[in-house]
């Protein structure tokens, strides 16, 4: 008996460890739905005009069609609403390209796929005349899912990796850009209309908008969560994945489809939005740990509560006007990024 209590202790703690880290990331998960119900009332009660706490919510949940009725329910909380799933769908896909690419500093943008999506919108605004997101939000999934497809058939299909993916999008994106340019120098009409939507914006949201976008946001979103156990293989290395029975070219492909609903939604509804699919997985996993069961979830929290603290924040400072939360999330961004290049020691995927 008292041999073998010495084993016994020493493998207390060693059982206990896990159990803590996992309460400490549940705890964290909590605090950090807490931070974003604060954020979600902020985004509401803040803007232009002040509004108290008790009139937000006569004006959501009892409307009556006074002035602030009208300000908190069909402006601010449809432009809520859209910035909660567009934070959580460029959350998840920076994390689900950081994992695909193995490269801690991806974002969509990596793949091409806001370029795609950018490009078919801006195409449907220049030469179709189209100008409402229920006619060219199509246009963004074509253009996602064509860009997708592409990168994937130029990557070497079932020879395709990690960097042969990374670089033929960065092709692509190189090409669109072009493209995009070379058509607002052309039509400063079309230049006109989506001056606004170039930059990234949540000021134009409806609800007809916010209904249009989550129904391929949402399913992006599950399956990017679903992913998150092939994606920890695949993050480990071809080699390791297939000796874990990772199906490589499934995950990929899956992995392109829910980033493609993700960065094709999000595009269309508020234009090409930079960074917050880079500094939030990057920033959840300093803090996680590389387990992608931890990290998506952060993620789809977390992201919303950037995206919308820079509206809030854009909102503030313009007053009375505003400015657009693509401007400020590339404010913030900048610096950050520049940040983590020069650190010695990044968190690893």
């Amino acid at each position: 008996m008292l041999v073998d209590s010495p084993p016994e202790a020493s493998k207390a703690p060693a059982t206990g460890a896990p159990q803590r880290r996992h309460l400490t990331r549940s705890v964290g998960l909590l605090a950090s739905v807490a931070v974003l119900v604060v954020v979600t009332v902020l985004g509401i009660a803040v803007g232009a005009k002040q509004i108290p706490l008790d009139q937000v919510w006569h004006g959501v949940f009892h409307y009556s069609g006074t002035d602030t009725d009208v300000i908190v329910r069909d402006v601010r909380l449809p432009r809520t609403l859209l910035g909660l799933l567009v934070g959580a769908a460029l959350g998840l896909a920076g994390t689900v390209m950081q994992a695909l690419t193995r490269n801690p500093l991806a974002e969509p943008g990596v793949l091409g796929i806001n370029a795609g999506a950018s490009a078919a919108v801006v195409s449907a605004i220049s030469f179709f005349g189209i100008t409402s997101l229920s006619g060219y939000v199509w246009f963004a999934f074509l253009g996602a899912a064509v860009v997708s497809v592409a990168v994937y058939v130029l990557g070497g299909t079932r020879a395709a990796t990690p960097v042969r993916l990374a670089l033929a999008g960065t092709a692509l994106s190189a090409v669109l850009t072009g493209y995009l340019n070379a058509v607002n120098l052309m039509d400063t009409a079309a230049l006109d209309k989506m001056r606004f939507w170039t930059v990234g914006s949540l000021a134009a949201a409806t609800m007809p908008t916010v209904t249009q976008i989550a129904p391929f946001l949402i399913v992006g979103g599950v399956l990017a969560l679903l992913l998150a156990r092939p994606l920890n293989a695949v993050a480990l290395g071809d080699d390791q994945a297939r000796a874990l029975g990772a199906g490589l070219t499934r995950t990929r492909v899956l992995a392109m489809i829910a980033v493609t609903l993700l960065c094709g939604g999000a595009t269309a509804a508020c234009g090409p939005i930079v960074y917050v699919g880079l500094m939030v997985p990057h920033a959840v996993r300093a803090l996680t740990g590389p387990d992608l069961r931890w990290i998506l979830p952060y993620s789809a929290v977390l992201s919303p509560v950037l995206l919308l603290g820079a509206d809030i924040i854009g909102r503030i400072v313009a007053r009375p006007g505003e400015l657009q939360v693509g401007i400020v999330t590339a404010i913030i961004g900048g610096p950050v990024f520049i940040y983590l290049v020069r650190r010695r020691r990044m968190a690893q995927l």
